[in-house]
């Protein structure tokens, strides 16, 4: 089946320039979006066709359409920069299309083309390009690409129709206060994923199953949650919605790929970026216990979250149901600020990008 091209149907009446300009002077995160959407259609027999990007708005849905009872769902988040030359330029898309039909396998779901989602992704940014942020600031437009089933009718089956979406949104810094440490609680009643579950597919679910116990972490005054394995509830997996990193002086452990860890493009290139600096940057195991202990003795001097929507967040303190404890004295660590500002710098621009993982338009 050929690959469909994105016809273009662009808005007759865009917002006014001064209304956008005031949005992105701030932006805050996914309150508000631009003027364009991408919609694909997919269907058994006939495959991907009715593309178009087409003015941002409601859709309709059927009451018996599948994804509302079934849950067929999966999605992506990425980032557009402005460069120093005004040009517009995305981090990595190759691997969230990769990864985007990874997890659509794992879903049953039809997988989208890679050079269709990067097409989805160009043609819009292109449309609303005025959208993304000035170069300088904190600020960049993030793109949601996501796709459900939209077959209509009851039966508990791979839907035989997906429709795939493509919405941005300018964003600010996913945290108030930008680097201000996050105080983390520790999950020991509830498991984020299990061996042979979803944990490593990018679908609604997994973030639906995190709301409570992340209630649970405000209620004690925490930001967010860390999830323990679900086998011997010993190891540290990832939080709910980023992956998480522990410092040992220039030696950084991330915890390894299980199959119930999302495997995150930012934890990836962090890793990358930080064997570019000089660091050992590994994949391993970390324990509570040994969070813990390590955090008493100085040996684990910082421990950062990472993920698209909040890059590199320094994690100063953490909560369990039993005891808490802080990292250093709980301000930013070094380690942790030198990668930020490496992985922020090659998104904007202003250094050398020796891995290619910049996809400028045009």
């Amino acid at each position: 089946m050929t690959t469909p091209t994105i016809e273009l149907k662009p808005s007759a009446h865009p917002l006014p320039a001064a209304e956008r300009e005031a949005i992105l002077a701030n932006p805050g995160f996914g309150r508000h979006f631009t003027d364009h959407m991408v919609t694909i259609r997919w269907a058994e027999g006939r495959g991907w066709h009715d593309a178009q990007l087409v003015p941002y708005g409601p859709i309709s849905l059927d009451p018996s359409t599948h994804v509302l009872h079934y849950g067929q769902e999966i999605f992506e988040g990425l980032k557009a920069y402005r460069q120093p030359d005004g040009s517009v330029a995305l981090f990595r898309p190759e691997a969230n299309a990769r990864r985007f039909r990874n997890s659509a396998r794992r879903m049953a779901m039809a997988e989208l083309p890679e050079e269709l989602f990067i097409a989805a992704l160009d043609a819009l940014l292109t449309q609303d390009a005025d959208w993304v942020p000035p170069h300088g600031g904190e600020e960049s437009l993030y793109l949601r690409p996501f796709m459900f089933a939209s077959e209509t009718g009851l039966g508990v089956h791979p839907a035989n129709e997906y429709l795939f979406m493509l919405i941005a949104s300018p964003s600010g810094a996913y945290f108030a206060g930008g680097v201000k440490p996050v105080t983390i609680w520790v999950s020991e009643d509830h498991v984020r994923a299990v061996p042979g579950g979803t944990g490593d597919a990018k679908t609604g679910g997994n973030y639906a199953a995190s709301l409570l116990p992340q209630a649970e972490a405000a209620a004690h005054g925490c930001d967010q949650v860390v999830y323990l394995d679900a086998v011997t509830r010993t190891k540290v997996e990832e939080s709910g919605s980023m992956n998480i990193a522990f410092v040992y002086g220039d030696r950084i452990v991330t915890p390894e790929l299980t199959g119930s860890i999302l495997e995150g493009i930012t934890r990836d290139s962090l890793l990358q970026v930080a064997r570019d600096l000089g660091y050992t940057a590994e994949e391993g195991v970390v324990t509570l216990q040994q969070w813990r202990e390590d955090a008493a003795s100085g040996a684990l001097t910082e421990v950062f979250a990472c993920g698209t929507a909040a890059v590199v967040t320094p994690i100063g303190h953490v909560k369990t149901k039993s005891d808490g404890w802080s990292h250093g004295d709980g301000t930013p660590g070094p380690v942790t600020l030198r990668l930020r500002e490496a992985l922020l710098g090659l998104q904007r621009g202003v250094t050398e990008d020796k891995h290619g993982w910049m996809h400028k338009l045009g």
